[in-house]
Order: structure tokens, then C-alpha cells, then sequence
């Protein structure tokens, strides 16, 4: 019997709805669902034919596990939306002679230097950039480039260890935030940052398909970050009437950044800026979006991720007709400073309100960047007709939230940073 192939299942409350839908489908395909999971495991059981259990985290474990399941079965799909495992996982899927994105696409999206090199020959618009371990060069690049610069680790995602200088008062200590959080990264891009010039405009990220090469853009998310100099992800919104979806220019742009990088087949999150020039892309992940955009964008358009996943995956051309019109947007709750959580209570009941959850256990303790990053305890997910009103429950629904929680001391002196649980799947 064919078998579809998941490598990470991530967190409970970000991808069960996607495995729902890739369970739904496989089962109408009469494919095998075979998990590579690296913990036991608890609510995808019921999804899932067979759990192999292995440190997806060590490329070479996962690797020759997940060749173990091919020499038994005839794989005839690989899907991966965990950002740590996507590298190893593009490698296997081009291994097996399944569809993915391809040797020059997974590494054109993980390696963000790379990214900057290809989408720079191909004449689009990116800032100067250059890449280096070693602070005084990162210096010298940041004199060259021009202030501000953003400075940041090569592969890590989600923001972390991404800071803004303004000048070169506040390089170094930027460049050392950014070096810190690249070497939690043991992957064969970890410890190297990037400088690159600051791309000044509002920010968004569109979610889109690739069916041999063609691209597909599915839903655009507007994003909130909060307070400079950091980058931390505060919430985002989908609107499926965004105007932008049918702007040429960044559909346009999109579509040559995903030839340019050689990406053939799967869901990728692009992250552009708009800038006075026109659109930046900053980087394309190969992986459906974060922070439950997926979720955001079926509740907004009525296009499932898991669906259109299951199709690219399985070398299908995927519908991605929007059958919805609607807004959904996503908070996310942020102590004021760091604390020990006590406890975390979200509303059940609001006007608009589609899902709340807490984020964290009894007894986690959140640090603000740059002692520590991801620093949330909860988030709430609202819709509505038009945006001012999803932006209006989602404030009030976020001012429901309830949060028992006291000061936490100053981090050791000789502390490590470490990966924030919520980038990884420990879902225990």
C-alpha cells in the first residue's frame, strides 16, 4: 500500500487542523498515513497508521529512519511544516523521487544568504547584504550597507535573533544578539549572520502553492510586529478581499523569486516588505505559514492548506479557488516584561471569537527579547465581515485574557540561549 510520509507533526493547537484535512484526503486516496515524530505521542494517534519515534532534530536520525519506512513501503508523498526540519526533509523527498521543493529550492528558502544571492542576480529588488561570523567585518558591512541594517542569523525563523541597528552605536550589541541565537542553530547553515540593509515599509506574508514550477498565491497576511529593535510577531490578519492579492507588481515579483530560488512543488510563506521601490521579498519559507496563518486564511477565503499540501505533495495541480469571503485575524498575548507564569485564562465566549488558548504551563518562564523570544502566553483567533471589525474584536477579545504571573529575576550570567518550545514540536 502507498504511504504518505510526515516528518514533524508540531504543536497540537498550530497543525491539527492541517493534519485533519491530510488525514481526510489520504484516507479517500487509500494512502497510508506514517508519522516521523520525535516525542511521544499523544492526539496525532488518531491520525496516523503507524508513529516512528526518532530525533527528527539530528539530520542524520531522521534521515535514516525515514529510509527505513522507504524500503519497506512505496512512499509516494513527503510533507514537512516544521522550519528546523524542512532542510533534511526537501533532501529525502528529492531522494525518494516524490515531489518537494527541490535540492535548489529547500536551499535557496532555508539558506537566507543564498536567497539573497539568487533573487539579487535575478534583478529584483533586495538591500545589500553580506554574511559573516566575525563582528568587526559585520561592521565594516553595516558602514558599507548604510544605516539602519538588520542584522540576523542565517536560518533560524520566527524573528528570533533578528535586530535593527540604527547606527553604529547600537551594531554591536545588535550583531551579538544576532550571533548568540545563530549558534542554537546546529544545522550546516548555524552560526553565521547576516547584515542587510533595512527595507522600510508595512509588512505582509502570502501564502501560495507550487505545482511544477508554477506559482499559486493563496491569501496575504497583514502583519503586526512589535517595538523595535526587534522583530517579535504580535498577531496577523487575513483578509480574502486584500487588494494586494491581485496587484500585479507582487504577484509578479513573487513568481520570479520562486523561479529564481528553483522551487518545483509544495506550500511556501513569503514575507515581502512595501517599500517606496516596490515590493522586497525578505525571505520564502519552504512551509506552510506560522502562528496559524493557514487557519487564518481558511477561515478568511475557505482555501484549506492541508488540502492544497495533500495535492502538491502527491503531484497534483491544487484547486485554490477561494470559496469564502470573510476576515480572521490572530493575537497574541505578551507579558510587559518577563515573568514566571501562575496561571493563563482565556475567554470562552466573545463576539467573533473562533478559538482562544493558553500557550503556556503553570510554572514557564517567558523572557522579552533579546533574553528570550516567542514570549507568549496565550492567543485568541477572531473573524468578521471587514477588517476594522476583526481588528476591534481581536483587541477586545485580548483584553479578556487573564494572566497570573510574577517577576522573573535577571537570566544567569553565563545563560545560553535556548530555542523557544514553541518553534518546536514538544507537544508532549
Amino acid at each position: 500500500m502507498n504511504t504518505l510520509l510526515v516528518i514533524g507533526s508540531g504543536l497540537k493547537y498550530y497543525r491539527e487542523y492541517l493534519v485533519t484535512s491530510i488525514h481526510r484526503r489520504a484516507r479517500a486516496a487509500g494512502l497510508r498515513l506514517v508519522l516521523l515524530n520525535n516525542l511521544k505521542p499523544t492526539w496525532q494517534q488518531q491520525y496516523f497508521d503507524e508513529i516512528v519515534l526518532a530525533d527528527v532534530f539530528d539530520p542524520a536520525v531522521m534521515a535514516a529512519e525515514a529510509r527505513k519506512v522507504a524500503e519497506r513501503e512505496q512512499v509516494a508523498g513527503l510533507m514537512c511544516w516544521d522550519e528546523p526540519l524542512v532542510l533534511t526533509a526537501g533532501e529525502l523527498a528529492a531522494e525518494f523521487g516524490v515531489p518537494g521543493l527541490g535540492l535548489a529550492g529547500v536551499h535557496g528558502c532555508r539558506d537566507k544568504n543564498r536567497t539573497r544571492e539568487l533573487l539579487t542576480a535575478a534583478g529584483l529588488c533586495q538591500p545589500g547584504y553580506a554574511m559573516t561570523s566575525d563582528p568587526v567585518q559585520a561592521r565594516a558591512a553595516a558602514e558599507l550597507i548604510g544605516f539602519p541594517v538588520v542584522v540576523k542569523p542565517r536560518a533560524l525563523g520566527a524573528s528570533i535573533g533578528v535586530v535593527m541597528a540604527r547606527d553604529a552605536v547600537e551594531f554591536d550589541a545588535a550583531f551579538a544578539v544576532a550571533q548568540a541565537a545563530s549558534e542554537v542553530d546546529q544545522g550546516v547553515y548555524g552560526a553565521k549572520v547576516i547584515v542587510e540593509g533595512y527595507a522600510d515599509g508595512s509588512e505582509i506574508s502570502v501564502d501560495g502553492a507550487v505545482h511544477k514550477g508554477e506559482y499559486l498565491p493563496m491569501f496575504l497576511a497583514r502583519k503586526e510586529s512589535g517595538e523595535p529593535p526587534y522583530f517579535e510577531e504580535v498577531g496577523h490578519v487575513v483578509d480574502a478581499a486584500d487588494p494586494l492579492l491581485a496587484d500585479e507588481e507582487l504577484v509578479g515579483t513573487l513568481a520570479r523569486a520562486h523561479r529564481a530560488l528553483g522551487v518545483e512543488d509544495g506550500i511556501t510563506h513569503s514575507e515581502v516588505r512595501l517599500t517606496p521601490r516596490g515590493p522586497v521579498v525578505i525571505e520564502i519559507n519552504g512551509r506552510v505559514g506560522g502562528d496559524l496563518i493557514p487557519l487564518l486564511g481558511q477561515l478568511a477565503t475557505g482555501i484549506d492548506s492541508g488540502e492544497v499540501l495533500f495535492d502538491v505533495v502527491t503531484g497534483q495541480r491544487p484547486d485554490i479557488t477561494p470559496t469564502r469571503r470573510a476576515v480572521a485575524g490572530i493575537r497574541f498575548g505578551l507579558p510587559a516584561a518577563d515573568c514566571v507564569v501562575r496561571s493563563v485564562t482565556v475567554p470562552t465566549t466573545a463576539e467573533g471569537l473562533v478559538t482562544a488558548s493558553p500557550m503556556v504551563e503553570p510554572g514557564t518562564t517567558l523572557r522579552l527579547p533579546p533574553g528570550g523570544y516567542l514570549a507568549r502566553h496565550s492567543f485568541v483567533v477572531c473573524e468578521a465581515e471587514d477588517g476594522p471589525t476583526c481588528l476591534r474584536r481581536l483587541a477586545e477579545t485580548s483584553a479578556m485574557v487573564e494572566v497570573d504571573a510574577e517577576p522573573a529575576g535577571p537570566p544567569e550570567p553565563d545563560a545560553t540561549f535556548e530555542m523557544p518550545a514553541g518553534l518546536l514540536d514538544t507537544d508532549a
